[in-house]
């Protein structure tokens, strides 16, 4: 692998840095308790880091996610860390019953309601709930859902699991306790390269990625771990690979749909 591809993210590093790090010394200066509160202190600098970052990077991916949400996502949508809510972009409205945001990161709350509501899901009409709190917390996901129980049609993750606690467990509860049989899940995401130099690089990075990206992982295998649970409806849904990819970059993505069997 070329030097240039293992420290081609170094640029990026230090732009989300420099992004970052003053909002988040002013706000600690502001509330110095923020220092004995990690967990915040890092949904904080996050928050900023997304105000940059987020409009391109769903831009990045938007031919995928026209090709993976538009023409699938129906009834009930579970959008897991759902950010500033850049997936209801790509929701056909008429085939949604209501969509469900489950983002811990409080600070994102606001542009996500507000995109919502420009395109039609509101709290007040029942078409829109925030919930704060991770994709892995399972029970506090479901004690906010109506009966009955598994009640979502679609899972939609778009760059989430990198960051999440406990992903293997995580998504098999999603998949075996929320997700509805019959229901599908839609998937983007980058994981683990399939080439061994590439995922030394990965490995490497990823320690001090994590930090500065809210827990993200670069080194998951978050595509074999959705298969590996099993139940799926064969010969429906596909996996791919986003089309143009360098084989050295150290975002490897996949994105996939796959149906849960009735």
């Amino acid at each position: 692998m070329r030097l240039a591809a293992a420290f081609g993210l170094l640029p990026e590093l230090c732009l989300v840095i420099s992004t970052g790090l003053f909002p988040t010394i002013l706000t600690v200066w502001r509330s110095p308790s923020l220092l004995f509160q990690p967990r915040e202190l890092s949904r904080f600098f996050m928050s900023k880091v997304w105000n940059l970052y987020g409009n391109g990077v769903d831009g990045n991916a938007k031919g995928v996610k026209q090709t993976l949400i538009t023409p699938h996502a129906y009834g009930v949508v579970l959008d897991i860390g759902a950010g500033h809510g850049h997936t209801i972009n790509y929701l056909e409205h008429s085939r949604i019953t209501k969509y469900i945001a489950v983002e811990p990161n409080t600070y994102m709350h606001a542009e996500l309601r507000r995109t919502a509501s420009a395109a039609g899901y509101t709290e007040d009409a029942g078409t829109l709930l925030i919930l704060p709190c991770g994709a892995e917390d399972i029970s506090t996901i479901l004690s906010y859902l109506p009966a009955p129980h598994p009640p979502i049609d679609t899972l939609i993750s778009v760059l989430t699991i990198c960051s999440i606690p406990s992903p293997q467990s995580t998504i098999t509860s999603l998949i075996t306790e929320v997700l509805k049989p019959g229901g599908q899940v839609l998937y983007y995401e980058h994981v683990l390269s399939d080439r061994k130099d590439v995922a030394w690089w990965q490995w490497f990075w990823t320690p001090l990625w994590s930090i500065f990206f809210g827990g993200c992982h670069l080194d998951r295998q978050t595509h074999r771990w959705i298969e590996d649970v099993g139940g799926w409806v064969r010969g429906e849904g596909s996996v791919w690979r986003k089309e143009g990819e360098n084989d050295e970059t150290l975002f490897w993505y996949r994105a996939g749909r796959l149906v849960k069997a009735e």
